[in-house]
């Protein structure tokens, strides 16, 4: 893997983790497990991970179908997907993470966990685009690895919750969530005008 690989890799993997908005899966998970004992903690974390990835794959090698079958242009749904990530990171700046908005379920790792959660329409949409935007092979096997190694990154955050909720505390559950927010409009913006600027033209 040569310099630029790396670098789509290492800026994929960060995007698809940002977009998987850790704070509120880790807000969402601390809320709903505090009853849960460490065993069924650590396998609702590995369940919730490899749903991510599994469901992820489906949707960033399946774009261009999803574009042939709806007759969508990329450009067009990546105005659209921008929309929504915007929404998404409105939300997240204005979400409380002291504040549980779950209620404790059998199995909550593929729902609402993986899904709306870390995959909600804005990742989805992200997540299609990227694929239906890698220019060959190796581009596609570079973004499917930054999707696993993304679904690794929340693997890890909910793994250890608990010890991050005790080093963070209060305060800085707040911050975390408020940085994440601005990222994720940053890459809002980014894809939005990326769309508008190849529609223009």
């Amino acid at each position: 893997m040569d310099t630029t690989h790396l670098g789509l890799f290492l800026s994929g993997s960060l995007k698809l983790f940002a977009l998987m908005t850790p704070p509120v899966a880790l807000t969402a998970f601390l809320s709903v497990s505090r009853h849960y004992d460490a065993e069924r903690k650590k396998l609702t974390a590995r369940k919730t991970a490899l749903a991510i990835f599994i469901m992820g794959s489906v949707l960033y090698f399946s774009g261009d179908a999803i574009f042939a079958f709806f007759g969508f242009t990329l450009d067009a749904f990546r105005i659209g997907a921008g929309s929504l990530l915007f929404l998404s990171a409105v939300s997240l700046m204005n979400e409380r993470p002291e504040k549980p908005f779950l209620s404790p379920e059998d199995d909550i790792s593929i729902v609402p966990l993986a899904i709306p959660l870390c995959l909600g329409p804005a990742s989805i949409g992200t997540l299609i685009i990227i694929g239906a935007s890698a220019k060959n092979t190796v581009e596609s096997i570079i973004g499917a690895l930054a999707l696993l190694s993304a679904s690794f990154g929340i693997y890890l955050i909910l793994h250890f919750a608990d010890g991050i909720q005790n080093r963070l505390g209060k305060v800085g559950m707040a911050v975390l969530a408020k940085l994440t927010g601005l990222l994720l409009a940053a890459i809002a913006a980014q894809v939005t005008f990326t769309g508008v600027h190849a529609f223009l033209r």
